[in-house]
């Protein structure tokens, strides 16, 4: 091999590992831009985040297929009055695995609500995430996410079980 080779090789690799990065920044990018999204009340930015057909389940109580059902649930009264009395979905960063074109990964969720009496913020709701995301034309979207109450059931901590 020549040195030319050993270059072009070197290139190479260090491309498929920048694109790696490039992968992980924007997935959770992506999944760092729901809670101001659907915070401010934006229901397009937030259905924006899913691909066309992208589900998104709120375990019970919720499930949405598709980019106008994430927008019915943005802008639905129990949402509204939500955010109007003062309430934060805080997303922690990610565990993501890619695999080419497709990437899964799990994280956890909280719900913070301002309580106005007491002149204090408290966790509604922390919950278990898993995720499902593809690359498309316009960048990586969301095609998946459960999101479940980690309220003591065994199905939802093995959300977060590690898959290795």
């Amino acid at each position: 091999m020549t040195e030319i080779d050993d270059l072009r090789l070197a290139v190479a690799a260090l491309e498929a590992r920048l694109r790696i990065l490039e992968d992980h920044r924007e997935i959770t990018q992506l999944v760092a831009s729901y809670g101001p999204a659907v915070d401010s009340g934006s229901a397009e930015a937030t259905a924006d985040l899913w691909t066309d057909d992208g589900a998104f389940d709120a375990v019970p109580f919720l499930e949405m297929r598709g980019r106008s059902d994430i927008e019915a649930m943005v802008t639905s009264d129990g949402h509204r009055q939500l955010i109007e009395n003062g309430c934060g979905h805080v997303l922690t960063v990610p565990h993501v695995e890619i695999d080419g074109d497709e990437a899964v990964g799990r994280s956890y969720a909280l719900n913070i609500r301002f309580d106005a009496e007491a002149d204090r913020f408290w966790v509604a709701r922390v919950s278990a995430n898993t995720w499902r995301w593809v690359r498309t034309a316009d960048g990586w979207r969301v095609a998946e996410r459960v999101n479940a109450n980690l309220e003591g059931t065994a199905a939802h901590r093995a959300m977060l079980t590690p898959r290795h």
